[in-house]
């Protein structure tokens, strides 16, 4: 809820339009943020996660349009920008959810998921952002491996004309709104 309130307020202050798909895609953006450190996090955490993903929401929406990317639902701004932030956030309020009465931390189930040096040790800022560069590295290699082989054989792209009329007709042979028509610029 945190998300989509922050993305709704950046939205409207920065384009004094108040904008119903940011105010959604800040509550997903809130969720995929928390989602990383949900059993390490307290609720204060959790929202302020969830805020800061909302704006990230309107500022990542804002790039990826200025860089011309196919991205009409904002998934690339959810889901990757957001997932970033989640993981690099459970780096920095990791483990403040509870200790229990021997300083251990504890999950929402009680369970002892780390002592006060464990977690010192092991959760910091660094490991989550080195984290998510391996990721990244991973997912570029493999994505331009694979679309490499795809365009080499199959091919990636569909004619112009095809575009242009709509892939529902070359796909699937017909019209999905048939009273639609391009203008001729």
């Amino acid at each position: 809820a945190s998300g989509g309130v922050v993305a709704a307020i950046v939205s409207t202050v920065l384009y004094k339009n108040l904008d119903l798909t940011m105010f959604l895609n800040g509550i997903l953006g809130g969720l995929v943020g928390i989602t990383a450190g949900a059993d390490v996090m307290s609720v204060t955490d959790s929202v302020i996660i969830g805020a800061i993903a909302g704006a990230i929401i309107v500022f990542a929406v804002s790039l990826i349009d200025k860089l011309r990317l196919d991205d009409p639902v904002g998934a690339i701004a959810v889901h990757l920008a957001c997932g970033i932030w989640g993981t690099l956030a459970v780096g920095i309020f990791g483990f403040s959810a509870a200790t229990n009465d021997e300083g251990s931390y504890v999950n929402a189930s009680g369970e002892v998921v780390a002592t006060v040096s464990e977690a010192a040790n092991s959760l910091s800022f660094m490991p989550q952002l080195y984290g998510v560069l391996a990721y990244a590295a991973i997912c570029i290699v493999s994505s331009f491996i694979i679309l490499f082989i795809l365009k080499k054989t199959v091919g990636i792209r569909v004619s112009e004309k095809e575009e242009l009329e709509g892939l529902d007709k070359y796909e699937h042979g017909m019209n999905a709104y048939s009273d639609f028509r391009m203008n001729e610029h």
